[in-house]
């Protein structure tokens, strides 16, 4: 069994989107990440201040049920309650126990950022309605941190890892039209 997100392999390749961030911005001031688990988070991280060690990394989850961010508050993992979310891909636990990921992003984290559901939702559309991408939730968290204004500022270039398109189309459409400006609407 290989752990999705706990395993140094993985770790290890999801890293080389970090080698990848320098390379092509080697003064690169700040990065966000979506973070879940911690497999992303952890492995972009570790190239990043492995290569920029002033550059600052931001974890960005969505505010309802981030397990890392509650890990990390607590010291050590826990098991939180999971909501519905249209960051569903970052949803659910880091999984106890956690031999690598909590303790890099414990290490190599300057924050965590949350966003909510609404925030998401804007991220998704301005995706779509101003760079033309089809994005899931999980995707637009760093966008929707950006959008929100929740971003402390940057010293220098910027980088907002955009990832996954794996969003129901008819969920698309209602964010689109503007279903989730409202923290009554579930998804």
């Amino acid at each position: 069994m290989i752990h999705p997100s706990d395993d140094l392999a993985i770790i290890a390749g999801q890293g080389t989107i970090g080698l990848e961030i320098v390379e092509a911005l080697p003064d690169v001031a700040t990065v966000l990440i979506a973070l879940g688990s911690g497999g992303l988070s952890s492995g972009v991280a570790a190239a990043i201040k492995g290569l920029r060690p002033q550059a600052r990394v931001f974890g960005v989850s969505m505010d309802r049920g981030a397990a890392m961010k509650a890990s990390l508050e607590a010291g050590h993992p826990v098991e939180v309650e999971e909501f519905t979310s249209l960051a569903d891909a970052l949803c659910g636990g880091i999984g106890i126990p956690n031999k690598h990921a909590f303790s890099a992003c414990q290490e190599l984290l300057d924050d965590i950022i949350l966003v909510t559901e609404e925030e998401i939702a804007t991220g998704i559309r301005h995706a779509y309605e101003r760079e033309g991408e089809v994005l899931e939730g999980a995707g637009a968290v760093g966008m929707a941190a950006l959008l929100s204004g929740k971003v402390p500022p940057s010293s220098g270039p910027l980088v907002s890892i955009i990832s996954g398109g794996n969003i129901d189309e008819s969920l698309h459409g209602r964010v689109i039209g503007g279903e989730f400006n409202d923290k009554r609407v579930s998804v």
